[in-house]
């Protein structure tokens, strides 16, 4: 079980810490979904940085199981808010499902350390 929920830690800090990043640097798909969604680009910058912040808790996460499961809280409190965003928008599936998958692999690296 350990070396699952290592593998999902890394899986998903590398996720987020690529689409943090991405969004902190405002790059133009970035800003094309801010705008999409409703955002300001500041807004997204600070998704951003609450992406990176998760990433980095879940690598401290390996070392300091707790620290893990709370940056996966909070990423799945994220991932809830961005189907929620898409759904006020009313977009489809097509536009949140990304969100749902990742929130699935969040829920499982959570249920495997817990």
């Amino acid at each position: 079980m350990m070396l699952a929920s290592a593998i999902l830690a890394v899986l998903l800090a590398l996720i987020f810490s690529a689409l943090g990043t991405a969004k902190i640097l405002a790059l133009q798909p970035m800003r094309a979904l801010a705008a999409e969604a409703g955002f300001s680009t500041a807004a997204y910058r600070r998704i951003g940085v609450l992406e990176v912040a998760a990433a980095v808790g879940l690598f401290t996460g390996l070392i300091e199981p707790l620290i893990g499961v709370l940056a996966g809280v909070g990423l799945l409190l994220l991932l809830s808010g961005a189907v929620v965003a898409h759904l006020r928008k009313g977009q489809g599936p097509q536009k949140f499902a990304a969100a749902v998958v990742v929130g699935l692999l969040v829920a499982a690296y959570l249920v495997i350390r817990l």
